[in-house]
């Protein structure tokens, strides 16, 4: 075929698009199109090739030919994915807001109303509108870190892309890592603000359930940060400043991403985020957790919208962490400093931007304008600066967090939360408060000893009851302590307390007037908003507990003081009869004979009388008192003779000696390093075991038991204590004997406890 003869061709009409010409197959400097006639021998010069095309969907060129002239940024807004919602979003309501739920819907139902009577309610309806409005002033002015937490996360919260919409004059999405893949969680374009070119990068969450699962509820992968990093590369190269939106919970923690290395691409973000010549401007606007939210925040400032927060890890994280339940979260929250006022104060955020009362899906606009003028100024400011000073401002701020200088005066505000030095941390937590399940198990334990002691007419336990009310008393002032502060009056409140040290000290009274009502209305406001506070249900049941507590020892106190004053009453009237007064007029003669004399038989006999005449007016009080229905322990054991008083303390002295040298014995016989071997084995075992030992363990356990008891009896019995213990059970026995009645079952039982 390569040395097939072609006849002489003359081309007459080429034109230079004809021209092109092969050198293959030995066809040299013949145009192709006449070739195709040649070959065949025929010369036609309307020879025409029709392609048939297959039908396919028409191409969606990213120009829109329609594009609405009235649409902010004109045609470069049609480049981007993003569109407005077709539905509006469905209202959301927080916990926390369910109280305001009731005054809206009273509102719908009185506007109903007046549109379906005809009636005239515009006043009802001024006043209720008034109302709510003062509602969500109280509640959007004291909200709590979680609840902050809440509101950042909000489903109708605007995202990125709303507020870049809003903000800009012109705005183009640039997609790709360039290294095949587009993350949709991490959105970057150019746009500009007042005619200044800017590079704009930022995390996307979705609006809805469908956008969540596409941009993957704005966690970004690998991908996404590369793409980031693409953008940062071009912007610095071109000279454009970068605005980055920060809205993540935290980088994609998957399989995959970490296999495709997350976080080096991380970490390859932060270092270069630090060596760029560019100003560097980051907006927290929902919640920015942990690194995914610091791969793209390394900047000369940090701006946080009011209800944003800034975490190295979530509250319900550090709470499942710290306190084994995610139900901690608040207090997680609390301790973590994660709102925008408390980064602040760290110097972490370097900006708050107002939001609207509900939070900046109440106002996206209004937000995004906002937003607008912090971002504006910011950059303002940083433009003004050469590239040495611009790196140099980025990494003295991140160098300056945390740190402390010693000898520098502590500031009021910060010295009044520093804990004092020397006060021991307690196991029930840092403030040392009894859980309310544990103090409620106390405080009934306490009312049943009350109801027992009221039954069986014996004295109730006072000092347990005042021990009783001063710790709930202080378990409600620490309430109170929290629901002040999270109600936000605590500046307020310690002013009041150093305007009223200083009123005391000073005869002004018109500051005294002043002060009052600026006490009373603190007061008014704190009793208001007291519902609202998070602990006010923990509050209201300790305040009961301390008033069924206080009444019970009201009841006890004059129930003690009637009795008191009836005893008294009978003791007089015994002491009024006119025997018992024969009795004690004699033995005071007796005594002022005695007192002349010196015989001792006189003196003892003047005794026993005094002793007799004592034992039989106790006795009759002793009566009085079993009449009230109280059970007297026998009263005969006061009048005991000094002989037997005598032999029963010498036994308790003998009963205490040898217990003494029992624990001597003891102790050196667990000092010697045979038994103290077998001991320190015994506690490795019971350690090793668990609380599920299993049957050999338990046998070893057993076997050890036995060898150090048996080891203990035969020091007890090497060293005689045995023969002393006999000899003293002896001595008690006969000393039981020989007392009486009543008598020697007190002496048994008191002996008896004693040598125990």
């Amino acid at each position: 075929m390569d040395s097939m003869y072609h006849s002489p061709i003359t081309f007459t009409g080429t034109t230079a698009s004809d021209l092109l010409r092969s050198s293959r197959k030995g066809v040299n400097g013949v145009p192709l199109k006449a070739l195709g006639r040649a070959r065949f021998g025929i010369v036609r010069r309307d020879f025409t090739v029709n392609a048939k095309m297959r039908k396919v969907k028409k191409h969606d060129y990213p120009w829109s030919d329609d594009a609405d002239p009235n649409v902010k940024g004109g045609a470069l807004s049609h480049l981007s994915h993003f569109k407005l919602l077709k539905e509006r979003p469905k209202p959301v309501t927080l916990d926390f807001e369910k109280p305001l739920v009731g005054l809206e819907k009273k509102i719908i139902d009185v506007r109903k109303m007046a549109h379906e009577t005809g009636l005239d309610f515009s006043d009802q309806i001024i006043s209720l509108e008034n109302k709510y409005q003062q509602a969500v002033k109280d509640l959007y002015t004291r909200l709590t870190p979680i609840q902050r937490v809440n509101i950042a996360r909000h489903p109708n919260r605007p995202t990125f892309l709303d507020h870049v919409l809003n903000i800009t004059d012109k705005w183009v999405e640039l997609h790709g890592d360039r290294a095949g893949y587009d993350d949709p969680a991490v959105v970057c374009g150019i746009g500009t603000i007042d005619g200044r070119s800017y590079m704009f990068m930022g995390h996307q969450k979705g609006r809805n359930t469908k956008e969540n699962i596409q941009r993957n509820f704005g966690m970004p992968t690998p991908h996404g940060y590369r793409k980031a990093l693409r953008m940062m590369y071009y912007a610095d190269h071109h000279g454009f400043p970068i605005i980055t939106f920060i809205d993540t919970p935290g980088a994609f923690a998957d399989l995959k991403s970490e296999e495709l290395g997350q976080g080096e691409a991380i970490a390859h973000n932060l270092r270069t985020m630090f060596g760029l010549k560019v100003p560097i401007v980051s907006v927290v606007i929902g919640e920015g957790g942990s690194g995914g939210a610091l791969a793209i925040g390394c900047a000369n400032k940090l701006l946080m919208l009011e209800n944003a927060v800034f975490y190295v890890a979530s509250p319900e994280a550090c709470a499942a962490i710290l306190w084994k339940s995610a139900k901690a979260s608040p207090k997680a929250a609390e301790k973590l400093k994660i709102t925008a006022t408390e980064l602040y104060k760290l110097k972490i955020a370097d900006g708050i931007i107002p939001e609207p009362l509900g939070g900046a899906h109440a106002d996206p606009s209004w937000t995004s304008q906002q937003m607008k003028i912090a971002v504006v100024e910011a950059m303002d400011e940083l433009l003004k600066m050469d590239t040495p000073e611009l790196l140099n401002h980025r990494m003295l701020k991140f160098r300056n967090l945390g740190g402390f200088q010693e000898g520098l005066p502590v500031e009021p505000e910060k010295k009044v939360n520093m804990k004092k030095k020397g006060i021991p941390i307690t196991q029930k937590g840092e403030t040392g408060r009894t859980p309310d399940l544990e103090l409620a198990g106390e405080v009934q334990k306490l009312k049943d000893e009350i109801l027992k002691a009221k039954e069986s007419s014996i004295k109730p336990p006072e000092l347990d009851i005042n021990e009783m009310i001063q710790k709930l008393k202080k378990e409600v002032d620490q309430e109170f302590s929290e629901a002040v502060r999270d109600l936000g009056l605590n500046g307020r409140l310690e002013t009041l307390r150093e305007e009223f040290a200083k009123a005391r000290s000073s005869s002004d009274q018109l500051i005294g007037v002043s002060l009052k009502d600026k006490i009373e209305k603190l007061k008014h406001e704190f009793n208001q908003g007291l519902s609202l506070a998070p602990n006010y249900a923990s509050l209201n049941t300790k305040l009961d507990m301390l008033k069924e507590i206080s009444e019970a020892k009201k009841l006890s106190s004059d129930q003690i003081i009637a009795l008191k004053r009836e005893i008294n009453k009978r003791f007089k009237e015994i002491m009024d009869r006119s025997d018992v007064k024969e009795k004690i007029e004699a033995l005071n003669t007796d005594m002022a004979n005695a007192g002349l004399s010196t015989d001792r038989d006189l003196y003892y006999g003047l005794k026993e009388k005094i002793m007799k005449v004592k034992k039989e007016i106790e006795l009759e009080l002793a009566d009085v008192i079993k009449s009230l229905k109280f059970d007297i322990v026998s009263v005969e054991s006061k009048a005991k003779d000094s002989s037997e008083q005598t032999s029963i303390l010498g036994l308790k002295v003998k009963v205490a000696e040898l217990n003494e040298e029992i624990n001597k014995t003891i102790e050196g016989a667990i000092n010697s390093s045979d038994l103290k071997n077998k001991i320190e084995m015994l506690k490795l075992l019971v350690a090793t075991a668990g609380k599920t030992p299993d049957i050999e363990s338990k046998n070893k356990i057993e076997a050890l038991n036995q060898q150090i008891k048996q080891s203990l009896t035969e020091a007890i019995s090497s060293s005689g204590l045995v023969e002393k213990h006999e000899k003293l059970k002896e001595e008690i026995a006969k000393t039981i004997e020989s007392s009486e009645g009543s008598d020697g079952s007190l002496s048994q039982g008191t002996l008896k406890h004693s040598f125990a």
